[in-house]
């Protein structure tokens, strides 16, 4: 028998919105209670405490620590605080839960010491395992794809952007949408309608595909606008930055444009892509030559293939350059695993065989100088910049202007 829902009751006037339908308006008005503790909304903001989650699965240990340090940035971006860290190193892959039994019993007992509110898994995790590992834990679980995607969501600002980050959320938590409020299955008002009907977990299944069909609908409105704004744009040269996230892509592209795109030591500070004339020796565009250079979003390890599909539309710019400048961090221990995860995505926006100048940013912050004449000698034709003093920034700008000559000259 289908149970009705309780009727509202009345909150009475001057109960703010974020008062349910289950509460009575308090006598402080200041309060939204049942139990003021929780729900006073004068309390201080205090935000989650995760503990990161990592699985060796046949992997070296510095590979597991790096990829753990950098879920320690994605959770500090997305603004939670890491209390603790929890490695399985033995074994492969449980289905059900991921880890191991005694690791399951470990990191509940972790998170109840360290008053933790999630675990973060550098891994993706299936929807069971997901469920599995909330009802054995006690708190959120999250993976490292659905950490990396509301990052994108508050950084998200354009309307292009929002658009692309929705899409991609949606698509992610199509297959996750849980079976919630069975009692609000509706049933047929016709003859032959008599059943079950549709339960609310097949409501929002309709609701988000239609959504995600209006949401790939106006993007393919947005992209039909962006080819307009390129077809203006080929006859000129384009250079598109590209690399690791927090690698000093903004800081490059303002360098070498004048521009004022926001720069941030966090992952993922831009989202859009800018495209910018570049600038002379004096800070006066370089017309006579004409090269433009674009600042895109950058890249990270396992990064959300809805996330790529969905921002293929603001990508396309680097698929649309006559040359990628592929900046890498050259005081990060593991540049070059950085420089193959790059290459990697490239590869999969379809950029095979693109022409690319690979740039190593940062070599101010060499603890030795003579690391640098490693990268030459691995990665011959190279440059050495440093984006934030403007070392190396001349020999490329003049590299530039001088390709940029080049297809002036083919095209005359």
């Amino acid at each position: 028998m289908t149970r009705e829902p309780a009727a509202p009751v009345d909150r009475g006037p001057g109960c703010g919105p974020a008062c349910g339908p289950a509460f009575r308006r308090p006598r402080d008005h200041r309060l939204c209670r049942r139990d003021s503790a929780i729900y006073d909304t004068t309390a201080p903001y205090r935000p989650e405490r995760a503990v990161l989650v990592g699985h060796t699965r046949g992997r070296g240990g510095f590979r597991i620590e790096s990829s753990l340090a950098e879920l320690d940035r994605l959770a500090d971006t997305a603004g939670a605080v890491v209390v603790e860290r929890l490695v399985q190193k033995r074994g492969t892959a449980h289905p059900a839960t991921f880890l191991s039994k005694g690791k399951v019993e470990e990191l509940k007992a972790l998170c109840a010491a360290r008053e933790a509110d999630l675990a973060a898994f550098d891994d993706d995790l299936t929807p069971a395992q997901v469920r599995n590992l909330e009802k054995a834990l006690g708190v959120r679980v999250i993976d490292r794809s659905e950490l990396i995607l509301s990052i994108f969501a508050r950084r998200a600002r354009t309307r292009e952007a929002r658009l692309q980050v929705e899409l991609a959320q949606l698509e992610y938590m199509l297959p996750r949408l849980r079976h919630m409020w069975q009692h609000l299955s509706r049933t047929g008002g016709g003859i032959g309608t008599r059943g079950p009907g549709e339960t609310q977990l097949e409501v929002d299944r309709r609701r988000a595909r239609e959504r995600v069909a209006r949401l790939k609908a106006a993007l393919e409105e947005v992209d039909r606008e962006r080819e307009t704004q390129r077809k203006s744009r080929r006859r000129e040269f384009r250079a598109a930055i590209v690399g690791y996230t927090n690698a000093g892509k903004s800081t490059l592209f303002n360098a070498l444009t004048r521009a004022s795109v926001h720069v941030e030591d966090r992952l993922f500070a831009t989202l859009d892509a800018t495209t910018r004339r570049l600038a002379g020796v004096e800070g006066k565009p370089a017309r006579s030559r004409s090269a433009l250079v674009t600042d895109t979003v950058g890249f990270i390890r396992k990064l959300p293939h809805h996330l790529v599909a969905s921002f293929r539309s603001t990508l396309s710019e680097v698929i649309e350059a006559d040359l990628l400048l592929l900046v890498a961090d050259a005081a990060d221990p593991d540049v070059e695993r950085q420089l193959a995860d790059v290459e990697r995505v490239l590869d999969d926006l379809g950029a095979v065989g693109k022409p690319r100048a690979i740039l190593f940013n940062k070599i101010d912050r060499l603890p030795d100088p003579l690391e640098a004449l490693g990268f030459r000698a691995r990665y011959p034709g190279c440059l050495l910049i440093s984006a934030a003093t403007g070392e190396g920034l001349g020999p490329l700008r003049e590299r530039l202007l001088a390709e940029a000559g080049a297809k002036r000259s083919e095209a005359a």
